[in-house]
């Protein structure tokens, strides 16, 4: 079963359960999915790599929109767009650990023969593609710099 047919029973299942913060953020991936879906170009089809990608894009808005509220002191609107974060996190891949993503960028690196910063374009053109959903760019690009300046 792909994630969309997925989504699609996880909103039925929340239907019938009366959980009203779970089925606010499962509809919410499913539009986003079906636009994928139907989107200008598109063969019609939402593959998992790209419902990964989308699933987290929707949880960066998601943590952005909570601090946005918790600085403008509106907690009761942060804990929403945090409990519905929670709810999308629960379909993508465990995120690496920091010992596990420097292991990985190390392996890339030998593999491309990235020698300093210079290479760093490269190193991460490989690794967002094959660490894709299990680690965030941000932190992929960080330790690149990291290891690359060694």
């Amino acid at each position: 079963m792909n994630l969309f047919d997925q989504i699609s029973e996880d909103i039925k299942k929340a239907m019938l359960a009366k959980d009203k913060v779970a089925l606010d953020a499962l509809r919410g991936i499913k539009k986003e999915f079906l636009e994928a879906k139907t989107a200008k170009g598109g063969d019609g089809e939402l593959h998992d790599d790209k419902a990964l990608q989308i699933l987290q894009k929707m949880v960066k808005q998601r943590k952005e929109s909570a601090q946005m509220y918790i600085d403008a002191n509106r907690p009761e609107l942060a804990d929403d767009e945090l409990a519905q974060c929670k709810i999308i996190e629960q379909y993508l891949p465990a995120m690496l650990s920091d010992s596990e993503l420097a292991a990985a960028l190390e392996q890339i690196i030998a593999q491309v023969g990235a020698q300093g910063p210079q290479d760093m374009g490269k190193v991460m053109g490989i690794a967002t593609k094959q660490l894709a959903g299990r680690a965030e760019g941000k932190a992929i690009s960080t330790k690149v710099r990291e290891l690359l300046n060694k």
